[in-house]
């Protein structure tokens, strides 16, 4: 019984597995940097006999081919890089990169493709077909690595029908999955806006043009797009986490920055939304006197997990780590360069828990004390490789 082979092997590789994402946490690199970390997974690939190809600088394209007959493509994907975040955990795996941490799990989704990859060469006289492996360079960083890799061909030559793809996430039990059909994430875009006036002395505000009033009732305004202007039912958030006024208790600055995000989960309206920011930006600072830049950098789109590849995906785990095991998933406005493949593919990106109150790691992503509990790594390998193994048709 294939699921049997699966759980051996993923019981056999584990302690390997476990070393391997220990050895990627405490060498995080950022993204596009991502030299050793390639290294290290050629070296694997190399020694497993698993031939591959480089993509997109550091990315790495494994091919594990089936002996029985069939010209079905799955890919599996996991990501590399690591965050500007210095480590706050005392563990002897921490990061030796001063300023640099694993605060986002790519460490855990490197080493179990790596375990994946290892648990299907070994299976290749029970399946047929090929599988993918594609380790991605900054998911991080716009424009994100799978953008870069797909412009490159990484979806050609073979072409997959299906792509699937994990992510940690410390809200849930170590030992447990979750799906979630249909849209799952948000898009996103980087707001840069930089709201000029006429500096002057703090005392005399009457022969200033004050940008900082005026950026005040641009952000406060720019609520209005989302509460007023957004339909209901399409979720939207906007959000400013830097104001740079740079003047002091008695002096008006000449300018102002401001830098927020923008994410929804509807394309449409996502374009409508740009317009109406930029326009109702630029419109408060003429009339206040001043004058305003609104710069919106494009980010990813909106994440799509198609309905029979999700519904399958789902019903794999559940034959391979019991229903109990397996949760819904809701709505997550965090957005995910995954989603580019899920633009042109079908495509399910399920969230693997690493949650553990008694071993604390339930921090959350981003954040200095992330960890996880590496019992995940028990079922994060065998069952990547039992879904695509099942969705191949074996």
């Amino acid at each position: 019984m294939i699921k049997n082979k699966v759980q051996e092997l993923a019981a056999h590789i584990f302690n390997d597995v476990v070393g391997y994402r220990q050895h990627i946490h405490a060498n995080p690199e950022l993204s596009f940097k991502e030299f050793e970390t390639s290294l290290f997974i050629k070296d694997k690939l190399k020694k497993w006999g698993i031939e591959y190809t480089d993509c997109a600088n550091t990315g790495v394209v494994g091919l594990i081919k089936g002996n029985l007959p069939s010209d079905k493509v799955i890919a599996l994907r996991a990501d590399m890089d690591a965050l500007p975040i210095h480590e706050a955990n005392d563990k002897p795996y921490r990061s030796k990169n001063h300023g640099v941490m694993h605060a986002c799990g790519h460490d855990v989704h490197t080493s179990s493709l790596l375990g994946t990859a290892y648990i299907l060469n070994q299976l290749k006289d029970d399946f047929g077909g090929t599988v993918k492996l594609i380790f991605q360079p900054a998911e991080e960083l716009l424009p994100g690595g799978a953008s870069i890799m797909i412009k490159e061909g990484v979806l050609e030559n073979p072409k997959p029908q299906h792509i699937v793809g994990q992510h940690v996430m410390p809200l849930i039990d170590a030992g447990k999955v979750g799906f979630r059909s249909g849209i799952y994430m948000a898009s996103t875009d980087e707001l840069y806006v930089t709201v000029t006036g006429k500096g002057g002395h703090g005392a005399q505000p009457h022969q200033n043009i004050d940008p900082v009033l005026i950026a005040s009732h641009i952000i406060i305004a720019l609520q209005q797009v989302v509460s007023r202007n957004a339909d209901p039912r399409i979720p939207s958030v906007l959000s400013f986490g830097k104001v740079i006024a740079n003047g002091a208790t008695n002096i008006i600055p000449n300018e102002v920055k401001i830098e927020g995000t923008f994410r929804t989960l509807d394309e449409e309206w996502r374009d409508e939304a740009h317009k109406r920011m930029k326009k109702m930006a630029e419109g408060i600072a003429e009339s206040m006197g001043g004058s305003c830049d609104f710069d919106i950098h494009r980010g990813y789109p909106f994440l799509i997990n198609e309905e029979k590849l999700t519904a399958n995906a789902r019903a794999y785990a559940e034959e391979f780590l019991g229903k109990e095991n397996v949760v819904d998933l809701d709505i997550w406005m965090a957005a995910e360069d995954f989603s580019f493949y899920s633009q042109v593919t079908d495509a399910c990106f399920y969230r693997l828990g690493t949650g553990n109150a008694a071993k604390d790691t339930q921090y959350s992503v981003h954040t200095p004390r992330f960890d996880v509990d590496e019992d995940a790594l028990k079922i994060s390998t065998g069952l990547m490789a039992y879904i695509a193994l099942k969705q191949l048709g074996n």
